[in-house]
């Protein structure tokens, strides 16, 4: 190892990778200009006439889009919505949501993102942490939000019923109801107090906001997106409209090829995860593309879509990408139209590029990012240099660094296994209100800390080795490990716990826990396993529960969970 005192002198400042990009691609953005309200006001006045979303068959064209955003921006701001308050959506992937996302930032307020299928607890949490004014909600949960105390929820809460969305032949077919003229005058009516809850066709019908109202700035706060961050710990990334805006042109940037205002975006990521947020949140409207929304990502929607509106680009994770291969074989379904995909969040086997290659003739790409890089910061090219298994090569203006993880001042030599540091136009800004884990990952210079372990070669190709942080990776989401064991020593059987993820094939890990039972007590792994559920969204419940009769721990009684891995992997 070799220190540095200056980033010139670090092994990667020449960039190597540059010769890797595919052709047409610019070794660094031009600084953006517009916000993120900037660029969606360029695709509607470019793009209006054509379609800007598509719900189950439902089309809204980039005129109406930004016709519905003046609007909600309007019944905020009549709300009491002010720059800089927080508005919360816990929402799926709905036009609703894209919608209320841009209306928030009009007024100059800061979104932030939940998932809807958390536990009461577990947005009880988040809301404590950001103190949301107004929460826009899908209205299957609005009765978790508005049982929060006072002093935790928001003083208005608007109910989005999807349905409302749909085509008015599907809601006839499907006999769903329609809001009585009672109903409706009384959520024309009523006072935002706390508790008041409006319906979302009452809220959207307001006036257009007025035209010379104020509009963000591009170091406004756009966004506060929840995460475990670099150290498992529950948070809030801030990011900004430039953080936001640049990582949208970044991702232009890099895929060559791409026809605006004619590509066809399939939204099967959720639109609350960072990942599913940049590509068909931000990058897909400011290319004035179609997005066609799901609510969640079941195969048999996709392939029912595929006839009527076919893809041209999909973002994903692997298992998506293995479950439409497998569909194309086993049903007449045509993937032959998707061009371009590009998968991230968790490892992607070789293999999964294979098949999908083979059945859609376009490219499938691994990509690297974190939510604190907007999300994304590096990717394989779109081209022929390309190198499966590895996760790429760093987007234009940025750079990298991997140093000793002790000593972030010391560079390591190439091919040496290291921290990566990232610096660029889309990291972030730092933790809301959390100061002392801002200073931890953001060092001088501009630099993240990534808390991830890679190498790299000489031609600037990037490997992720293993991660420092011990977070765990399933289905494309972060789970904190501690969390899962806070909850499992609650049950009044167990004694001890430590949580571990265990790579599974093709991608991924599971969520795996161990657990040491009270004297006296009967281990039941079942049990155990619907106790978390109560507590715990799906994704974070253990796959497997095992009982051991001690846990390994440090001199100072820290769990060890890198044996507890060691140990459930070798036996």
């Amino acid at each position: 190892m070799t220190e540095h005192s200056n980033d010139a002198a670090s092994p990667l400042s020449d960039r190597p990778w540059l010769h890797a990009y595919a052709d047409g691609v610019p070794y660094d953005i031009e600084p953006v200009t517009e916000t993120l309200i900037g660029m969606l006001d360029a695709a509607v006045k470019r793009y209006g006439s054509k379609v800007a979303l598509e719900f189950f068959g439902a089309e809204t064209t980039y005129a109406e889009l930004g016709e519905q955003v003046s609007r909600a921006a309007n019944a905020l701001r009549k709300l009491g919505v002010q720059k800089g308050d927080r508005v919360a959506l816990v929402l799926p992937n709905c036009p609703q949501h894209v919608v209320a996302f841009y209306a928030a930032l009009r007024l100059g307020a800061i979104v932030v993102e939940h998932n809807p299928t958390y536990t009461a607890r577990e947005l009880r949490h988040q809301f404590e942490v950001h103190e949301a004014v107004v929460a826009i909600v899908w209205d299957k949960v609005v009765d978790i939000i508005a049982d929060f105390p006072k002093d935790v929820a928001p003083s208005a809460i608007v109910s989005v019923r999807m349905t409302d969305a749909l085509p008015w032949t599907k809601r006839i077919a499907l006999r769903l109801p329609v809001p009585t003229i009672r109903e409706r005058r009384e959520a024309m009516t009523a006072t935002p107090t706390s508790k008041v809850v409006i319906r979302w066709s009452e809220f959207a019908a307001s006036r257009r906001l007025p035209r010379k109202w104020p509009t963000p700035s591009l170091d406004d706060t756009a966004l506060l997106q929840l995460t475990n961050g670099t150290t498992g710990t529950p948070k809030a990334a801030i990011l900004s409209h430039r953080n936001l805006r640049s990582n949208a042109a970044q991702g232009r940037a890099w895929v060559p090829g791409l026809r605006e205002g004619e590509e066809t975006f399939y939204a099967v990521l959720p639109m609350f995860h960072a990942y599913g947020l940049t590509l068909c949140l931000t990058f897909a409207i400011s290319i004035g593309a179609r997005v066609v929304l799901f609510p969640k990502f079941d195969v048999d929607l996709v392939v029912g879509a595929l006839k009527a509106s076919p893809p041209t680009f999909l973002p994903g994770v692997p298992p998506i990408y293995d479950a439409l291969s497998r569909a194309s074989t086993r049903k007449d379904v045509d993937l032959s139209g998707i061009r371009f995909a590009i998968s991230g969040a968790m490892s992607l086997p070789v293999p999964t590029v294979t098949r999908w290659e083979e059945a859609t003739g376009g490219l499938l790409v691994e990509g690297y990012g974190m939510t604190e890089t907007s999300p994304v910061a590096l990717g394989n090219p779109i081209g022929p240099s390309r190198r499966p298994g590895t996760v790429g090569v760093p987007f234009p203006s940025t750079e990298i660094r991997v140093v000793d993880p002790d000593d972030p001042s010391v560079d390591l030599v190439i091919g040496e296994a290291g921290e990566l540091l990232i610096r660029g136009p889309q990291v972030f800004q730092g933790y809301w209100r959390r100061p002392d884990e801002t200073d931890a990952v953001l060092i001088q210079g501009g630099w993240l800390r990534t808390g991830d372990i890679v190498s790299v070669s000489d031609d600037g190709f990037v490997t992720v080795v293993d991660r420092m942080k011990e977070l765990i990776i399933t289905g494309g989401f972060n789970v904190s490990p501690s969390e899962v064991e806070q909850v499992l020593i609650q049950h009044p059987d167990v004694d001890a716990a430590a949580v571990v993820g265990i790579a599974r094939q093709g991608g991924g890990e599971d969520v795996v826990a161990v657990v040491v039972v009270k004297a006296g007590a009967e281990f039941n792994a079942a049990g155990l396993k619907d106790f978390a559920r109560t507590h715990l969204t799906s994704y974070k419940v253990p796959r497997r529960i095992v009982q051991v009769d001690d846990l390994p721990r440090s001199q100072i009684g820290k769990v060890l969970r890198r044996q507890v891995r060691e140990r459930l992997t070798t036996h």
